[in-house]
């Protein structure tokens, strides 16, 4: 039953290895130790393909070969190399965090951020969430121009984490806001919600004055033009510094105009 698990398939996979590999391991965890014939009926692999795969399936650490009465055998490794592998990857999972400040200074002004205009599309929920994410690592304020909340578009786990981060981050949010906007807020909190952002200012304007039909957000040198209805679900990011600060100049004449 073990063998024709999903999951154990998903974790070797997960591990990085194949299906073949997990077929293998479940055979000699299963069945002790056997040779090349008796693995190759039992895992279900042909004998050659075998051949092939020992060296990997050795150096994997949790496949051991041996000699009983002059003949080769193979044998599942200990269970504890798997907690072993477990921790390597750990490890190694540490070295790339520590290491990801110096690459990016490595990089200095090559760096994706130095480029002078780039468009980004996003597609789909995930899309947009990723461009949200985006907004936390900002360095100057958040304005906006928002048509609705985000989250009643994205679960609470994810707006939860979003609002921390940006308040981890101290990032400073400012909202020129549609009637819309206020009565999805009013319906969020309604039920009980309460994680809100710690720098926030927002204003109303008048829809005769301008009328909100999207969100478009501008910090940093992006501006970013969400929309997520019913229907379609995508966003874009314009990286242009010139753009932005013209982006920033028309928030800023609707902020005037704008009441609290």
């Amino acid at each position: 039953m073990a063998a024709t698990s999903p999951l154990i398939y998903d974790y070797f996979e997960k591990l990085g290895f194949d299906k073949t590999f997990a077929d293998i391991y479940i055979a000699l965890y299963s069945g002790g130790a056997q040779n090349i014939s008796q693995l190759s009926r039992n895992a279900g692999v042909e004998r050659t393909l075998l051949y092939r795969l020992l060296p990997n399936l050795t150096a994997s650490g949790l496949i051991e070969t041996q000699t009983e009465q002059s003949r080769g055998v193979i044998k599942a490794a200990p269970f504890s190399n798997l907690q072993m592998m477990i921790s390597k990857k750990e490890q190694q999972l540490e070295d790339l965090k520590t290491a990801l400040p110096l690459i990016e200074q490595s990089l200095g002004p090559r760096s994706l951020e130095s480029v002078d205009t780039r468009v980004q599309l996003y597609r789909g929920e995930d899309g947009v969430k990723q461009m949200l994410w985006n907004e936390t690592k900002s360095k100057t304020d958040v304005d906006g121009i928002l048509y609705e909340n985000i989250q009643i578009k994205t679960n609470t786990k994810f707006f939860d984490r979003w609002v921390q981060a940006c308040n981890d981050s101290k990032v400073n949010f400012r909202g020129i806001v549609s009637d819309q906007f206020i009565k999805s807020q009013q319906n969020w909190y309604s039920n009980g919600e309460d994680h809100r952002l710690e720098n926030w200012q927002s204003r109303r304007i008048n829809p005769d004055i301008y009328a909100i039909a999207h969100s478009t957000v501008v910090y940093n040198n992006v501006v970013a033009h969400f929309n997520w209805d019913d229907t379609e679900v995508f966003g874009i990011e314009v990286y242009n510094q010139q753009i932005a600060d013209s982006q920033r100049q028309l928030f800023n004449i609707l902020w005037t105009t704008s009441k609290e």
